[in-house]
C-alpha cells in the first residue's frame, strides 16, 4: 500500500545538541561526539552571522610548475579554476584541495606537490614521507574553514559531500581508481612543518601504482585558536578520517562522462530549475541509474517528482502506478516537493522543480565510518548524477543541506533510520 507524504511537516522533536549551543549563534564549545555533531548539523537552529573571511590555500611566492603533459588534461577538467570549477561545493566555498604524491612515471621529479587551483600549477612540498610507487596519486584533503565560515554548524557534512563531488569529477576526467575509506594514519603525511588539511580520500591518477603508507599525524598547525565553530568541524572530522581502514577499499574507476561534459557542468540557479516540468521518465532512470551505478554500496537513492502526478519513486522493474513508465517504482504520493521545500533549510524553489533525486541513509546512530562512507558516496554518486543530467541537457543543482529531513519517519517507519543526506534538483529544460 502507498503511503501519502504531506507538505508542512511539522517540525521533528528537538534533538541533543552540544554544550553551549543555543540560538544565538554566539561561540559554544566543540561537540563531544560525532553523533551529536551530526544531529546539530540536521536540526532547524540557524546557523550565526559569517565569520571573517578564511582563504582557501595560503599564498605562494614561488610560480610552482607546469602540471605534465600526463596530469593536465585530468586536473584541468576536474579540479582547476577559480569560484566556478567542473567540481561543484557549497556555496563555490571549495574547502577541498588537492596534495599530489609524485612517484616514478608521473612526469616529476618523485616527491609532494600542492595543487594550485586557480593558477593550475604544481608547487613542490618536498620529498615522500614513505615510498611512493609508480604513478600519481591525489589526496584529497579538508581545510574546512571558509565552508565553516558560512554555514557554522551545518558546514563539516557538506565539506564531506564536496569531497565525494570532487572525486567524481576527478574519475569522470579519467583517473583510474580511487579509495574513499583509508584511514588518516595510512596517508603518507606531508613534510614536518608543512600546513595542511584532513585527508578523507585518496585517487589514483595513473592507470597504476600503490600508494605507500606511513605514520600520520592529523595536528593543527594554527599558531592563533580558532573559533570554536572551526575548532569543532575539524575536531569531528579528524575522527571521521581516522575511523578508515588501515589499508583501504579501492574502487577501479568507469568513467562515466566525457571532460568535455564535466568542464560544461554548472549549477542552474533556482529560477532556472523552477520550471515545474518532470524530466521525462527515461530522464529520470537515467540521472537515477548513474548514481546508482556510481554508488551501489552507498545510501538508497529515491526520485520525488512533481508535475500532474506528484510520487516519490525507486527503481524497480514493475510499471508505476503513477505513470511514470517502466522501471520506476511508486514508494508515496502527494506533494512530495513541497515537504522537500520544507526540509532544505528556506530554498522554497524546490517545491516548484521538477524532480529531486535523494541520497537517504545515515541513522541517527551511526558510527563515525558509516558517517564518512554515506556522505561521501552520497556526494560521488550525486556528483556522477549531475555529470547524466548535464550530457541529457538538463538543468540540475546540488542541494546539500537538510534539516530534520527524515524521510522513514514521514513515510510511517521507525525514526532516525533513513535521512536525507544529499539530493540534486533537475527538471526539463
Amino acid at each position: 500500500m502507498q503511503a501519502v507524504l504531506t507538505a508542512g511537516l511539522p517540525a521533528a522533536r528537538a534533538r541533543p545538541t552540544a554544550p553551549g549551543a543555543g540560538s544565538s549563534g554566539a561561540p559554544r564549545t566543540m561537540v563531544p561526539t560525532v553523533t551529536a555533531a551530526l544531529a546539530l548539523a540536521r536540526s532547524t537552529r540557524v546557523p550565526g552571522p559569517d565569520l571573517p573571511y578564511w582563504p582557501v590555500a595560503p599564498h605562494r611566492r614561488d610560480r610552482g610548475l607546469p602540471v605534465p603533459a600526463a596530469l593536465d588534461p585530468l586536473l584541468r577538467n576536474s579540479v582547476a579554476g577559480g569560484r566556478f570549477r567542473p567540481a561543484p561545493s557549497a556555496g563555490a566555498l571549495h574547502p577541498v584541495s588537492v596534495r599530489l604524491l609524485a612517484g616514478p612515471g608521473a612526469g616529476l621529479p618523485t616527491g609532494q606537490y600542492a595543487y594550485e587551483p586557480g593558477t593550475h600549477r604544481l608547487h613542490p612540498l618536498g620529498p615522500p614521507s614513505a615510498p611512493v610507487a609508480r604513478g600519481a596519486f591525489a589526496v584529497l584533503e579538508i581545510a574546512p574553514e571558509r565552508t565553516v565560515s558560512h554555514y557554522r554548524h551545518r558546514a563539516w557534512p557538506l565539506t564531506l559531500l564536496d569531497t565525494g563531488h570532487t572525486v567524481a569529477a576527478l574519475v569522470a576526467a579519467g583517473a583510474g581508481a580511487y579509495c574513499l575509506d583509508l584511514a588518516a594514519g595510512a596517508v603518507p603525511p606531508p613534510p614536518r612543518g608543512r600546513t595542511h588539511g584532513i585527508p578523507l580520500a585518496v585517487v589514483r591518477l595513473t592507470p597504476d601504482g600503490e600508494l605507500g603508507g606511513g605514520p600520520a599525524a592529523l595536528t593543527d598547525r594554527e599558531t592563533a585558536a580558532p573559533h570554536p565553530d572551526i575548532a569543532g568541524a575539524r575536531g569531528v572530522l579528524r575522527l571521521l578520517a581516522a575511523a578508515g581502514d588501515r589499508h583501504g577499499t579501492w574502487y577501479t574507476a568507469r568513467r562515466s562522462a566525457h571532460p568535455g561534459t564535466v568542464r560544461a557542468r554548472r549549477s542552474a540557479e533556482p529560477a532556472a530549475l523552477a520550471t515545474g516540468r518532470p524530466p521525462s521518465p527515461e530522464q529520470l532512470l537515467r540521472v537515477l541509474a548513474a548514481a546508482r551505478g556510481a554508488a551501489p554500496d552507498g545510501p538508497a537513492w529515491w526520485l520525488a517528482v512533481g508535475g500532474d502526478h506528484p510520487a516519490l519513486l525507486t527503481g524497480a522493474g514493475a510499471r508505476s502506478r503513477a505513470g511514470t513508465g517502466s522501471g520506476l517504482r511508486t514508494e508515496a504520493v502527494g506533494p512530495v516537493l513541497d515537504t522537500l521545500a520544507h526540509w532544505a533549510a528556506g530554498q522554497g524553489w524546490i517545491a516548484r522543480t521538477g524532480a529531486v533525486l535523494l541520497a537517504v541513509g545515515c541513522p541517527s546512530t551511526a558510527d563515525p565510518a558509516r558517517i564518512r562512507r554515506d556522505h561521501l558516496r552520497a556526494g560521488y554518486g550525486i556528483g556522477h548524477a549531475q555529470l547524466a543530467a548535464t550530457a541529457a541537457g538538463l538543468p540540475a543543482r546540488p542541494v546539500g543541506s537538510w534539516q530534520n529531513a527524515d524521510l522513514g519517519a514521514a513515510l510511517g517507519a521507525p525514526p532516525g533510520h533513513r535521512w536525507i543526506v544529499h539530493g540534486l534538483a533537475f527538471t526539463a529544460p
